[in-house]
């Protein structure tokens, strides 16, 4: 009796691939450009999960130069720093930080209407 090896089935995580990829180094960093809308056509552009090597303040300089719009740079405890612009700019954002290599067509994500 003592010479059958029984072995005891693990549980399985069907999960665990999708979760290790999403913690791991390999997992995709993207852009988000979202719109806010505050009071009647007045709307709000942010942008965040840029990377932190990057100068915020100096990228927020160059939006507010090309797209002649007024914005800040915030300290968010759960997103980290984002970038706030006024109107819609999601498109103007999208191409200007492609255009400057930034970022890579493939990691920004439009949210919005």
């Amino acid at each position: 009796m003592s010479d059958i090896e029984v072995q005891i089935p693990t549980t399985f995580d069907p999960f665990a691939e999708a979760n290790a990829e999403d913690s791991g180094a390999g997992a995709k960093d993207y852009v988000h450009i979202q719109i806010q809308q505050r009071n009647g056509r007045k709307s709000l552009t942010t942008v965040q999960g840029l990377k932190k090597e990057f100068s915020y303040n100096k990228i927020l300089k160059d939006l507010k130069k090309e797209f002649c719009c007024n914005g800040t740079v915030v300290q968010d405890p759960e997103l980290g720093q984002v970038i706030q612009l006024q109107g819609d700019q999601r498109k103007n954002v999208s191409t200007f930080l492609v255009q400057a290599g930034i970022v890579k067509k493939d990691n920004i994500k439009i949210h919005g209407f």
